[in-house]
């Protein structure tokens, strides 16, 4: 497991990964309506907690509330993990979006607290990247500058129902933390193209699928496929190296790219609370 220097846990902030659905039951003449609210991070935020980080969870809807909005919050946190939460839910907080008022730009702010050397993971999905038909729109906001990938301009997603297996340029890359570049077949993934200064770690059909860079004195990640269902099926969660891979990710991620740790911003202990 990856820690800092200090022996304290890895502290990590992931955002994303629920949603609500309502649905519309016909029922001939007639039809009613259910609410349903879910959670896909669950075995996720587990082999985190396994690994013995110190996790805190921001869902999908309390972003508009509890995503930081400030450096100094941000500092709480060695990682931070965005999975499937399109970039409007950060741009568009309740005062702007609702009252017209100025707010800070959360992904401006996460891209400060990148190149001041935290770390940042983007996880694939729906509304990762560029998104399920142009609308998770990464390639659009500040937070396009520190990713590793370049995105593209429209719908990036590949499904592959049959199963897409990894290829590994880098199988011996920290980033993996010694696991087995083998892994179980996925089912689909964000199509990326990697920036000339990054490193394409694992490859699906040729296009990247694991890719890791600088930025600044920070590092950033980019997994274009997913970290739960649909795309990461359960030959994928339940594989026996599914903890090791996302805390060897995580804490590659929160090392920061600068030769001299001594050197490194000092980490702020407050922590966002519920």
């Amino acid at each position: 497991m990856s820690t800092p220097t200090d022996g304290r846990p890895l502290r990590v902030l992931v955002a994303g990964e629920s949603w609500i659905k309502h649905t519309v039951h016909m029922k001939g003449f007639d039809q009613f309506h259910t609410t349903e609210y879910e959670e896909g991070a669950g075995v996720f935020l587990a082999a985190l907690a396994d690994s013995g980080y110190e996790v805190t969870y921001v869902r999908a809807h309390e972003i508009s509330a509890r995503f930081p909005t400030t450096v100094a919050e941000l500092e709480a946190f060695d990682v931070v993990v965005l999975s499937d939460i399109g970039s409007n839910s950060f741009l568009l907080s309740d005062e702007t979006f609702l009252r017209s008022e100025r707010t800070p730009n959360k992904l401006g702010v996460l891209v400060e607290y990148v190149r001041g050397g935290g770390g940042l993971v983007m996880v694939g999905g729906y509304m990762s990247f560029t998104g399920i038909d142009g609308r998770a729109r990464y390639g659009m906001s500040p937070l396009a500058s520190v990713l590793p990938v370049t995105m593209l301009d429209h719908d990036d997603r590949i499904e592959r129902p049959e199963g897409v297996e990894a290829c590994f340029d880098a199988p011996e890359h920290a980033v993996l933390g010694g696991t087995p570049p083998r892994w179980p077949a996925l089912l689909g993934y964000n199509r990326l193209v990697a920036k000339p200064d990054a490193t394409v770690v694992a490859r699906a059909e040729g296009d990247p699928l694991l890719v890791v860079g600088a930025a600044g004195r920070g590092r950033a990640v980019a997994f274009a496929s997913d970290l739960a269902p649909h795309w990461a099926p359960p030959e994928f969660v339940r594989w026996p190296h599914y903890r090791q891979l996302w805390a060897s990710i995580l804490g590659w991620a929160a090392t920061g790219s600068d030769t001299a740790e001594g050197d490194r911003p000092a980490r702020r202990t407050e922590r966002v609370r519920a």
